[in-house]
């Protein structure tokens, strides 16, 4: 399973997205839509166009991809498997 976070530089719920990742031993990459066009591109195609933070996209390895948007621990829970 791959975990990417969409975040910004002063972005306070990222923070707490971070924080309880890292709780739970969950390994993720950031890309900081703030700093980099790219990353902001990607964002733009996976959300459709939505620009809120935090982003989370979740690759599964059966192929399945999820979204989340904003900090939902439920959501996150469910589809992380906690």
């Amino acid at each position: 399973m791959k975990v990417t976070i969409f975040s910004t530089t002063t972005c306070p719920y990222c923070k707490m997205l971070k924080d309880y990742l890292d709780e739970k031993h969950i390994s993720y990459s950031e890309k900081k839509v703030d700093d980099d066009e790219v990353a902001r591109s990607e964002m733009l195609g996976l959300s459709g166009g939505f620009m809120g933070v935090p982003f989370t996209a979740v690759a599964k390895d059966d192929g399945t991809n999820d979204v989340v948007v904003g900090f939902d621990k439920a959501r996150l829970d469910t589809i992380l498997g906690l």
